[in-house]
């Protein structure tokens, strides 16, 4: 049984902008935002999920938001350092919330923005970490010294994937999927280089965010509006969920933004 880590959307909205998806002119609608999370909420539970909830804070909006809280591997918790203010508020909450669960928390010195899961994902035995929009490339080796793991670098160069979860899915197999285009010459043959097997989204697909996905074994949890993805995993006997993302999209956001891995790898 996989632990994931939600936060209910008491409080989201589209307050600020921060990336090209946010637009305040463009607010999300309430009821929508209620009935997406509890659809993601409920197919989390079905596949077999353990959900534990942090309690949403007001004036945070994208607290909702909470792969980008922190990196938690085994019982240690790497709190984020938010580059944008808006949402530097979050972390002291997760950080409470953890600790009071028992993890140990591992600070990183204040001056090294960092984004949790938003910007590292395990593939096989490396940490793929992005940079360049939210995360610095020199925050990567704070994270390699504290987990004593192999961290591979990868810079991103759309704004509109600013996050390396929105543009990059590891598969237990082995694979992943991802959008080429959302990285630079050098990070795409980082990418090539340790990952052999890849599937490749089409640029209307990847603007679904359907790469941002929760993978739990062969079931794979993403936004809808991705049928060739969709064909292309389902060959692989994988099992897909699609689910309608359209309000937190808004924000930039889907469903692996709205899940942290309690843990997300096991202690190395």
């Amino acid at each position: 049984m996989r632990e994931l880590l939600l936060c209910a959307p008491d409080y989201y909205g589209i307050e600020y902008e921060i990336n090209p998806w946010m637009s305040r002119a463009r607010g999300a609608e309430t009821e929508l935002v209620k009935s997406q999370w509890q659809g993601l909420h409920k197919t989390l539970v079905a596949l077999g999920a353990k959900i534990d909830l942090v309690p949403p804070q007001p004036k945070l909006p994208d607290m909702v938001f909470t792969a980008n809280a922190g990196l938690t591997v085994g019982r240690q918790f790497i709190p984020s350092n938010f580059r944008h203010q808006e949402r530097a508020g979050e972390a002291p909450h997760f950080a409470r919330w953890m600790e009071s669960r028992g993890y140990e928390i591992l600070w990183l010195p204040k001056e090294l923005y960092f984004e949790g899961e938003g910007d590292a994902l395990f593939g096989g035995d490396a940490l793929f970490c992005g940079y360049k929009f939210r995360s610095d490339i020199q925050s990567h080796r704070a994270v390699a010294d504290m987990l004593g793991c192999l961290v591979i670098s990868i810079e991103l160069v759309d704004p509109r994937f600013y996050h390396l979860d929105t543009c990059f899915c590891p598969l237990p197999d082995g694979s992943a999927v991802w959008f080429p285009a959302a990285f630079d010459e050098y990070g795409q043959r980082a990418i090539r280089g340790h990952v052999s097997d890849l599937i490749d989204v089409e640029e209307e697909e990847a603007k679904t965010f359907c790469c941002n996905a929760v993978v739990l074994g062969r079931d794979i949890v993403l936004p809808e509006g991705a049928p060739n993805l969709v064909r292309t995993l389902e060959s692989r006997d994988y099992r897909c969920h699609q689910l309608p993302m359209s309000e937190f999209l808004k924000a930039g956001g889907a469903c692996k933004c709205l899940t942290m891995f309690l843990p997300q790898r096991e202690k190395l």
